[in-house]
């Protein structure tokens, strides 16, 4: 959401890389990053988990730093450097006091063009690594989605755990993480974003002058095979757990759907975080057989999927997931009347203005626009599409979702 001081201004420099500047007058904290269109998709099939074990150890040691100097570089002025991979994407970034924004600009450039992986750093953060494997597994709720995920798309590169496994993890080393950086890690394939008070000619003239020796160069992704249909099923697997964990969800269109605002509205009016959604009301508030139950979607560039996480005493889980498809077939009926869509909508539209509060999120979503979409989307862009879902889109989305898969780890 676009708040009515911010300027965006979107520029590429001489050598190709992509800059998204967002000022925000007053800002007593400025961020800064990049956007790399690189995650688990594009991970080799013989090296599940490379792109996050890069992101991991980019940290580790630059031509010029140490990892000590690189922990050290923004904490010394109170700043944090911190990042994530997703399944198609690799986020770097810094969030520090107003003034910064060289010294931030400076060591991103640093990490994302120089680093070397030194093989002593490389095996320490091995380890780390295994421990984040292994503390998944410790914990059904979250192990459960990378399971279904694993499922719901077999065969294909979106069809393994972000982390990877330990047999790969153990066969990574200097050179496959340096290769990977050249590769992936180019102009062509990378946003650089930055929110914070500085002017937009400041901080393009340090973007152009650290970045430079960034590699110019274009990627090719992998996609989902040509004609995929996504499988259905309901599978149970037995941990022995004191709570049996479900996850319930299907392949959906992607980010650049027309559809995607009705599917964002409806995720939302099903099991979204407030109280009052459907799947709240009917699994928690009415029958009290969960303690949380929520609706989820992740858009990618070739298609989405929708999900439904529930808890629940392992007696109760073919009750639950039947009431998320009478749910859902609600929905589908068109028993959502125009009095209660129109509430659905302001509430939504609430709850982004609330979420875009938050300026370290607002900052990595702008660049994630300016990557992906080439734009940035106003509000008001945001507010109509949403006002204009109709409950017919409505409906008509909710049909595409009646024939979910399930899995349940209990």
């Amino acid at each position: 959401m676009r708040r009515a001081d911010d300027i965006i201004t979107i520029t590429t420099l001489p050598n190709g890389l992509k800059v998204v500047h967002r000022q925000c007058r007053g800002a007593s904290v400025e961020y800064c990053g990049a956007v790399v269109k690189v995650g688990s998709r594009d991970d080799d099939r013989d090296a599940p988990g490379m792109a996050h074990f890069v992101e991991h150890t980019i940290f580790k040691g630059t031509r010029k730093r140490s990892s000590w100097h690189i922990i050290n570089r923004m904490e010394r002025v109170g700043g944090e450097l911190n990042a994530y991979t997703t399944k198609e994407e690799t986020v770097v970034y810094t969030a520090a006091p107003t003034g910064n924004a060289s010294r931030s600009l400076e060591l991103l450039a640093d990490l994302l063009s120089s680093s070397r992986f030194p093989d002593t750093e490389l095996d320490k953060e091995r380890e780390v690594v295994e421990d984040e494997i292994n503390s998944y597994l410790d914990t059904p709720s979250e192990a459960v989605y990378d399971d279904f995920e694993d499922l719901i798309f077999a065969g294909t590169p979106l069809g393994h755990n972000i982390l990877g496994d330990t047999r790969a993890l153990a066969s990574f080393d200097s050179d496959a993480c340096c290769r990977y950086l050249r590769r992936w890690y180019c102009t062509g394939n990378m946003t650089l974003f930055y929110l914070g008070a500085a002017p937009a000619s400041r901080v393009m003239a340090a973007a152009e002058r650290y970045f430079a020796p960034l590699p110019v160069s274009e990627c090719s992704h992998l996609s989902l095979p040509e004609g995929y249909t996504a499988p259905v099923f309901d599978t149970e697997r037995n941990i022995s757990a004191h709570q049996a964990h479900t996850v319930m969800g299907a392949v959906t269109e992607g980010m650049y759907s027309p559809d995607r605002f009705a599917l964002a509205l409806l995720t939302n009016i099903l099991g979204g975080p407030g109280m009052n959604s459907l799947l709240n009301m009917s699994l928690r508030e009415r029958r009290g057989l969960v303690y949380s139950v929520d609706a989820s979607t992740s858009l990618m560039s070739d298609c989405g999927l929708f999900t439904v996480y529930f808890g629940c005493d392992s007696a109760d889980t073919d009750r639950c997931k039947q009431l998320v498809r009478d749910q859902i077939a609600r929905v589908a009926d068109g028993q959502i009347g125009e009095r209660q869509l129109q509430q659905a909508k302001k509430q939504y539209i609430g709850q982004l203005a609330v979420s875009s509060d938050n300026r370290e999120s607002l900052a990595i979503s702008t660049g994630r626009s300016a990557l992906l979409r080439g734009r940035v989307p106003s509000s008001d862009e945001t507010i109509s599409e949403i006002g204009s879902v109709t409950a017919r889109q409505l409906a008509e989305t909710a049909a595409r979702l009646t024939g979910l898969s399930t899995l349940t780890l209990r």
